[in-house]
C-alpha cells in the first residue's frame, strides 16, 4: 500500500479511527485518575577521603573514594539502612517493602550517592530520602571504623532533599500520549481490516485490478433519481444543477463507447448487472437518450421480458413489443415508438410478458432483429440481470457485446467475478465496467474519487468522465 491509499482508508473509515483514538486516550486518562499518586524526591551524599593535606594525598584520597562509591551503592539496599529509616521515621513497615520505595545510584565519573525515595506524600517522600542517606552514612560509619580508627573515607550529607511539587506517578501526559498513539494504531489497523474484510466494490481501480476488465464509466449518487429513475433529457440536465453530474458522465460514457473500437465500433450493446436493483435500465435509458442527443439514431430495445422497466422510465405504452415482434405477430416497424421529435430515438418495448423468456431471446429471430436494426442505429438493449437468469448472458451473444453495471457499495466482487464468469462461459463479449450511484460528497467521494460541487464535476479521466465547467 502506497502513503495515498493509507490517506484515503483514514478519510473512508475516519469515524471509526477517531473513535479508537478517543476512546485511547479517555482509557488512558480514567486508568490515570485511578491509580494512586507517588511523589519521589531526592537526597545526595559526597563521598571524601579524610585527612588530605596537600595535592598527593588530595589525588590518592579521590581515588580511594572513587572506588568506595561502588561499594557503599550496595550498602544502600541493606535491610540496616531500611531499619534505620523505619526506627528514625517511626514507619510501620517492613524492611522489604520500603527497600522497594527506594533506588541508590552514582552518576557516572562522579563520587555522588543519589538517592530516589517515593511515597504517598511529598512531606513522606523528602523524609524518607534524608533518612536512607543519613542510614547509609551510619552503615559506612560503622563498617569503616569499626577497629576505632578514623574511617579514611565518609559520606558527607549534601543538599536537603525537596518536596516534590507534582506527583511523579501517574505520567497524566505520557499515558495520554500513549493512549492516543495506541488509539491512532488500533484505528488504522481497523480501517485496513475492513479495508480488506469489506468485498463491496468501492473504486474503479479495485475493479479493473481483481477482474482485468475496463471501467468504462462511472456515474454519480444522485438520492432523487434513486427514488424515482427517469430519463434525463439535455434540457432538464440544464435546468437542474445537481443533475449536471449525472449528465457529464453520461457523455463521458458515450465517449468512451465511441472510442472503445475505431475500426469496429460495436453497433449492438447490452446494458445488464450481476443483480437487480444496481440501476441497469436507468443506465440503458439514459444511455441511450444521450447518445441520440448526438444527432445518431438510436434504438432502445427493452429486453427484459421478465420485468420490462424501459417503456416505464419513458411513460410509453407497453402493449406490444418485443414478445410480438419474435412471435410474428407485429412488425418492428409498427411497434417502434419515437420518443420526441428533438432525438432520434425509438423504443421498443418488451410488450406481453411470454413463458420462456430465455429461449425467445436466444431465438434465430432476435439475432435477425439485432442485425437488422444495427444497420440504420446503434442498439442498446436493457436485458434482464446476469446472476438471476441466463437470458443476458443468451442476449450477449446476439449483440457485439455487454455493459455490466454495478451498483458501488453494495455490489460484492464475488457477485461481479460470477457474473463475468457466466458471460465468459457463454462466450459472450464484455465491453466495459459501469460504476453506479459513486458518491459525490463526503468521505464516500474522496474513497471513490469523485468530487461534485456546484456545477463542477470532476472525475479520473481514465474512467471516461471529462472534466467540465
Amino acid at each position: 500500500m502506497e502513503l495515498r491509499d493509507y490517506v484515503r482508508l483514514l478519510r473512508s473509515y475516519w469515524a471509526g479511527v477517531l473513535g479508537l483514538f478517543l476512546l485511547g486516550v479517555a482509557v488512558a486518562g480514567g486508568w490515570s485518575l485511578l491509580q494512586p499518586k507517588i511523589y519521589t524526591a531526592e537526597a545526595s551524599g559526597y563521598v571524601a577521603a579524610q585527612g588530605a593535606t596537600d595535592l598527593g594525598t588530595s589525588m590518592v584520597g579521590d581515588q580511594l573514594a572513587q572506588s568506595k562509591v561502588k561499594s557503599y551503592l550496595d550498602i544502600g539496599t541493606w535491610r540496616a539502612v531500611a531499619e534505620y529509616a523505619i526506627t528514625d521515621l517511626k514507619l510501620s513497615t517492613t524492611p522489604e517493602e520500603l527497600v522497594k520505595q527506594v533506588s541508590v545510584s552514582n552518576p557516572t565519573n562522579t563520587v555522588i550517592i543519589q538517592v530516589s525515595a517515593s511515597a504517598a506524600t511529598p512531606e513522606a517522600a523528602r523524609d524518607l530520602a534524608q533518612a536512607w542517606i543519613r542510614g547509609i552514612i551510619a552503615q559506612i560509619e560503622q563498617i569503616e571504623g569499626a577497629d576505632g580508627k578514623t574511617p579514611p573515607v565518609t559520606v558527607i550529607p549534601g543538599d536537603s532533599a525537596r518536596l516534590p511539587t507534582a506527583p511523579s506517578s501517574p505520567n497524566i501526559r505520557l499515558n495520554l500520549a500513549l493512549g492516543a498513539l495506541i488509539g491512532l494504531l488500533l484505528g488504522f489497523a481497523y480501517a485496513v481490516i475492513r479495508d480488506r474484510v469489506d468485498q463491496h466494490i468501492r473504486s474503479a481501480e479495485q475493479v479493473e485490478r481483481v477482474t482485468g476488465v475496463a471501467v468504462v464509466g462511472a456515474l454519480p449518487l444522485e438520492p432523487a433519481l434513486v427514488k424515482s429513475p427517469t430519463v434525463l433529457a439535455s434540457d432538464d440536465v440544464r435546468a437542474h444543477t445537481k443533475l449536471a453530474a449525472v449528465g457529464e458522465a453520461l457523455r463521458g460514457l458515450r465517449t468512451n463507447l465511441q472510442y472503445m473500437s475505431v475500426d469496429d465500433p460495436p453497433q449492438a450493446i447490452v446494458v445488464t448487472s450481476p443483480l437487480p436493483g444496481d440501476g441497469k435500465s436507468f443506465t440503458a435509458a439514459n444511455l441511450a437518450m444521450t447518445i441520440a442527443a448526438s444527432d445518431r439514431p438510436v434504438v432502445l430495445i427493452d429486453g427484459d421480458l421478465r420485468r420490462p422497466m424501459v417503456a416505464t422510465l419513458f411513460n410509453l405504452p407497453n402493449d406490444a413489443g418485443l414478445s410480438d415482434v419474435l412471435a410474428g405477430r407485429a412488425r418492428v416497424e409498427d411497434v417502434l415508438q419515437p420518443v420526441s421529435p428533438d432525438y432520434p430515438l425509438s423504443v421498443l418495448a418488451a410488450g406481453p410478458v411470454p413463458p420462456n423468456p430465455s429461449e425467445i431471446l436466444g431465438s434465430e429471430r432476435m439475432r435477425q432483429l439485432i442485425a437488422h436494426l444495427s444497420q440504420q442505429a446503434l442498439v442498446i438493449i436493457d436485458s434482464p440481470p446476469v446472476l438471476p437468469v441466463t437470458d443476458a448472458a443468451v442476449l450477449s451473444t446476439r449483440a457485439d457485446g455487454a455493459l455490466l453495471v454495478v451498483s458501488t457499495g453494495r455490489t460484492t466482487f464475488d457477485q461481479l467475478d460470477a457474473a463475468l464468469d457466466l458471460m465468459e462461459k457463454a462466450k459472450a463479449k464484455t465491453l466495459g465496467i459501469v460504476l453506479n450511484r459513486v458518491p459525490t460528497s463526503g468521505s464516500g467521494a474522496v474513497r471513490y474519487g469523485y468530487q461534485y460541487s456546484g456545477d463542477y464535476y470532476a472525475s479520473h479521466p481514465r474512467h471516461g468522465v471529462v472534466e467540465a465547467k
